[in-house]
């Protein structure tokens, strides 16, 4: 199989052998795919293959073979490399771990392809990035099977309740809950469920959002802690010791 000039990210990537690189990409039409980009940190006299290799540039990449890693052949900038500083830095990386924890190798999802490219633009350019993470959130788990309609009962299939209480079930989606027996953090208010069904993910409901998707994803992504968000603990925690 030989692949020419396929829309692509690059997701993760470290080093191998002496100047070659191990490349977790994600493209549009072939999903996340594992390439060798060897002698990608030799300098030429064009410069290296690493100085494009970055997380959130757009890129076309060729490559080849039946291996599960297949040599990175040529790639081509397709795009200017996003402006991700600080907080949106680590949004990003969040956005790049995601993918790289939940989604299985050789699975198209050119939908979600194109929603990360969106996503990426409105990190460096939106004035706040938690409805583009919150959507990105609801559009990763539609991909992987496990979307949720936040203004239904996904038990019973009735409509939520403004005065109501609710809890995520990973089978079910949203569940009556009685407020009495279930543990505060677990449980979502009916009204704050309605305002994220309509797309507000931010301003008064913004926390429960970022919540509910928290719930949401810690069930596919397993006790495993996400590195992107202890890095960024870290950063703040070093903001605020300055």
């Amino acid at each position: 199989m030989r692949v020419s000039l396929q829309p692509a990210y690059l997701l993760h990537s470290r080093p191998y052998r002496d100047s070659s690189l191990l490349l977790d990409m994600f493209t549009a039409e072939y999903g996340r795919v594992a390439l060798i980009g060897r002698g990608a940190q030799r300098r030429s006299r064009g410069g290296s293959q690493a100085s494009l290799l970055q997380p959130f540039r757009p890129l076309l990449v060729s490559f080849s073979g039946r291996a599960e890693q297949k040599p990175l052949l040529a790639v081509e900038a397709a795009g200017a490399l996003p402006a991700l500083r600080a907080e949106r830095l680590f949004s990003g990386l969040y956005l790049n771990e995601l993918l790289v924890r939940l989604l299985q190798r050789h699975d198209p999802q050119p939908e979600l392809f194109a929603l990360y490219g969106t996503t990426l633009g409105g990190l460096a350019c939106n004035p706040s990035t938690e409805a583009d993470l919150r959507r990105f959130e609801f559009g990763l788990l539609d991909a992987l099977g496990y979307g949720f309609d936040p203004a239904h009962d996904g038990h019973s299939g009735l409509p939520v309740e403004p005065g109501g209480w609710y809890q995520y079930q990973a089978e079910f989606g949203l569940v009556a809950c009685s407020d009495a027996v279930t543990a505060p953090g677990a449980r979502f208010a009916g009204a704050d469920l309605l305002g994220i069904a309509a797309g507000q993910y931010d301003g008064e409901y913004s926390m429960a959002a970022k919540r509910l998707l928290r719930h949401a994803l810690a069930s596919h992504l397993g006790e495993r802690p996400l590195h992107s968000r202890e890095l960024f603990r870290q950063f703040r925690y070093a903001g605020r010791q300055q």
